[in-house]
């Protein structure tokens, strides 16, 4: 009997650090356009969802319209019984921030902020309630999951102007600022303890704004060259974490890797954005990290990742309407 107890035990140990976690996510959701992707979200049985930013599309400081929107955005079909299947967190990118291409300067932030926490339903005891950002962390199963704020304390970008080859009209993007952060001191101090502390050897960080491609002209964590290497110097601090990035605000999926010098595995950033729409004019984009296609579709990502004795499994896939699978791919990272 005591030996069957103690094969039990280890059996129970075995098939526990097997466990497969199941998250979704995505962003990019106007409320008042129709989104028809609850259901078949539901439909993956998902452990948690991740908002990657544009929760809603409001640009505006006025927290009343913000509680409208957001109400909105919480009837959609589908939506609310996603929220009672399982665990609801992220993050904003600009639109919900309250304003376009937003950084620190926004003057109305604390309101928007807390509409923001009331739609994400963090606990009353989260410690995001009584800081200043959005940034948080939580758990699911064996995973960390940590939503990095870049827009609260994100300095300036300028836009630079020029006339499109495609519409022949005129368009903007954004140059570096070659001085400038992304995070703020107190969110990054946060964000190498909650690493350095976190139990969870497999982490997901979730940044709204790319952060491997970076030969687009579109807001992104290229444009701060000095936060990006600050990035990767902070991770090879713990080379016993696995990290994996996702990421909205584009309006398109892809998947993109790198290699970074002092990570033994490559750094990958899953990038799924346009719930609810996506570019009006398809085109080529440039990435020379890409992996795979580049999706201009509506979409929603779906990552399944499974612990195994020396080693994570983990799928990532781009998901259409009508649950056409648009993308996939499978990796291997060394525990």
């Amino acid at each position: 009997m005591k030996i069957n107890s103690i094969l039990f035990f280890l059996l129970l140990s075995y098939f526990g650090h097997c466990q497969e976690v199941t998250i979704a996510f995505g962003s990019c959701a106007n409320q008042d356009l129709k989104n028809s992707f609850w259901p078949e979200i539901l439909s993956h049985n998902p452990d948690i969802w991740l908002w990657g930013g544009d929760n809603i599309y409001a640009d505006t400081g006025n927290y009343e319209v913000l509680k409208k929107m957001y109400r909105q955005q919480s009837l959609q079909n589908g939506y609310k019984k996603l929220t009672k299947h399982c665990k609801i967190t992220g993050v904003w990118d600009d639109h919900d921030y309250g304003t376009n291409d937003g950084g620190k300067f926004f003057a109305q932030k604390e309101i928007t902020k807390k509409a923001a926490v009331e739609f994400l339903q963090f606990d009353k005891d989260d410690p995001v309630r009584q800081r200043k950002g959005l940034y948080s962390t939580t758990t699911i199963k064996n995973i960390r999951i940590i939503n990095l704020d870049t827009r609260y304390f994100r300095d300036t970008v300028y836009k630079y102007y020029f006339i499109d080859t495609l519409t022949q009209k005129r368009a903007y993007g954004f140059q570096q600022n070659l001085e400038g952060d992304i995070l703020g001191e107190a969110q990054w101090l946060w964000l190498e303890k909650t690493i350095e502390d976190s139990n969870e050897k497999f982490i997901i960080i979730n940044s709204s704004v790319q952060v491997i491609a970076r030969d687009h002209r579109w807001e992104k964590w290229g444009n701060f060259p000095k936060s990006l290497k600050r990035l990767h110097t902070l991770l090879t601090k713990f080379p016993d974490k696995k990290v994996l990035f996702i990421s909205g605000d584009r309006h398109i999926a892809e998947i993109s890797s790198e290699k970074i010098e002092g990570l033994s595995y490559p750094l990958y950033d899953f990038t799924s954005s346009g719930l609810t729409h996506t570019w009006d004019n398809k085109r080529m984009e440039k990435n020379r990290f890409r992996i795979g296609e580049l999706i201009i579709e509506k979409n929603y990502g779906v990552i399944r990742i499974k612990e195994n004795t020396n080693h994570y499994t983990v799928n990532l896939q781009v998901w259409g309407e009508q649950k056409k699978l648009l993308l996939e791919e499978n990796v291997t990272l060394p525990k």
